[in-house]
């Protein structure tokens, strides 16, 4: 199942949107809750699944339900479709500040890209979601991302959510040392592995963590400098005092 080719525009700086204008009978496919707004002849139907080919029957949406559920998303995915005689647009918001990444995936190594779990943010439909195994324990157990990565697969256009400043970075049969978690996607023609930061006083006294994360091989990777557990730790401080800031938005609004 070819995708539908879709035209984008992104909004803002810091605190990005993806706005998506759709011909009639165009279908984007998102998480839900992300939709910020839509024009007429815009309607959206809540789906398991995604949509493509592989999905189409029973079985192929039972697996996807399985696979959604060990990601930690929702088993459901919101299908939007233009049924309406124009061209109509519709936006999409991030979870957290941040910056959204436009990837052709008919430009990726294999017409498949391995994202973070939760940096999925919508697609043209005809993109497959399905995931993928850390095949390292060491990996899984400390490298910030977990078991289970998601993986997207197709020829449209996808679009994933960094966490802070987005950096794109173009290996060539060159390897990349990373803070963990700080990995958002890369294609899958790369290896990912976690190693040791450094020596034991480096380990440390040094401030970057016992490990680091090391992708090697040709292809691309995508960096976030800002990942959602460093803003929450960021913000923890303020959360603690909130009581002796009375007068303070954040203290109110990280009040449980």
């Amino acid at each position: 199942m070819r995708s539908h080719e879709i035209d984008y525009r992104i909004i803002g700086e810091s605190i990005q949107i993806v706005e998506v204008e759709l011909d009639p009978g165009e279908t984007v496919i998102a998480e839900a809750g992300a939709m910020l707004y839509m024009e007429d002849g815009i309607q959206f139907d809540t789906k398991m699944g995604d949509g493509s080919a592989a999905a189409q029957d029973f079985l192929g949406k039972l697996i996807q339900v399985g696979t959604r559920v060990l990601t930690g998303e929702s088993i459901f995915m919101t299908h939007f479709t233009n049924l309406g005689s124009k061209r109509a647009r519709l936006g999409f918001s991030a979870p957290y500040p941040g910056t959204i990444v436009p990837i052709n995936l008919a430009q990726a190594q294999g017409n498949e890209l391995i994202v973070q779990k939760d940096g999925f943010l919508c697609a043209a439909l005809g993109t497959q979601l399905t995931i993928t195994l850390n095949k390292r324990i060491g990996t899984g157990l400390v490298g910030g991302e977990g078991f289970i990565l998601q993986k997207l697969s197709g020829d449209g256009m996808a679009f994933v959510h960094a966490g802070g400043t987005l950096i794109e970075r173009q290996l060539n049969n060159e390897s990349l040392r990373i803070d963990t978690g700080c990995i958002v996607a890369y294609e899958s023609s790369l290896d990912f592995d976690i190693i040791q930061s450094g020596g034991l006083r480096s380990m440390i006294f040094g401030g970057e963590g016992i490990f680091l994360a090391s992708i090697r091989g040709t292809g691309r990777v995508w960096l976030q400098s800002m990942p959602i557990r460093k803003l929450i730790q960021a913000l923890a401080p303020y959360g603690k005092n909130r009581r002796k800031e009375s007068g303070s938005i954040l203290g109110d609004f990280l009040e449980p």
